[in-house]
C-alpha cells in the first residue's frame, strides 16, 4: 500500500515538473541538500522517517512512516512540503485537475512557508496579481470533509485558521503558525 501512495505522490511531482520550463530550486543540488530541505517542511517527529522524493518523483530516501516530503512544492519555488496519505491523494488530484473529496482528515506541513497563491482561485493564471493574493509563513494545511468547513472563515487576515479555495474541490484549512513574510 505504501509504495502505491509514494507512486501517486511521485506522479504528482512528475506532473508538476513537466508543467514548467522554469529552473527548479533544487537543480544542481546534491541529494543530501534536497533531502534536508524536504525534511525541513515538518517537525522531525514526522520528517525523520518520511520518504523523500525529488521534483521528478525519484525517491531520494525511503522512509518508514506514511509521510512523503519534497524539496519543492511547485517548480522553482524552493518551498518544501510534507504530506500524509490524504494530502498525497489531494496533490495528485490537484495537479491532474481531477475532482477530490475526502471523508477523513489529512495534514500537510509547510514550516518554511510558501510562495503565495490566490486565496479563492487555485488555478489563477498569475496569483501574485490576484486581489486575494496571500503568502504564508510557516503553516499547516488540513483537509476536512466539506461539511466540516461550514461556518469557518475564508478571511486570511482574521488571525484564525481559514478556508483556502472554499468553493472548489481543493478546499482546505490553512493554519498559520508563524508570521507572514513581508511582500
Amino acid at each position: 500500500m505504501k509504495s502505491r501512495r509514494v507512486f501517486a505522490f511521485a506522479m504528482t511531482a512528475t506532473i508538476i515538473s513537466l508543467g514548467s520550463s522554469a529552473v527548479r530550486a533544487s537543480e544542481g543540488e546534491s541529494a543530501e541538500v534536497k533531502i534536508a530541505r524536504a525534511k525541513s517542511a515538518a517537525p522531525s517527529l514526522v520528517s525523520a522517517e518520511a520518504t523523500v522524493i525529488d521534483d521528478d518523483g525519484t525517491v531520494l530516501e525511503e522512509g518508514t512512516n506514511n509521510w512523503v516530503c519534497a524539496p519543492n512544492t511547485f517548480p522553482a519555488d524552493g518551498f518544501p512540503l510534507c504530506g500524509d496519505e490524504v494530502w498525497q491523494e489531494w496533490l495528485t488530484a490537484f495537479k491532474a485537475g481531477a475532482p477530490f473529496s475526502s471523508d477523513r482528515m489529512g495534514v500537510s506541513y509547510m514550516l518554511m512557508g510558501d510562495g503565495g497563491v490566490s486565496n479563492s482561485d487555485p488555478m489563477h493564471p498569475n496569483p501574485s496579481e490576484a486581489p486575494d493574493f496571500i503568502k504564508e509563513g510557516a503553516h499547516l494545511m488540513i483537509i476536512l470533509p466539506t461539511a466540516m468547513l461550514a461556518g469557518m472563515s475564508d478571511d486570511p487576515h482574521s488571525g484564525d485558521p481559514y478556508v483556502m479555495w472554499r468553493d472548489t474541490p481543493y478546499a482546505h484549512v490553512m493554519v498559520p503558525i508563524d508570521d507572514r513574510p513581508h511582500h
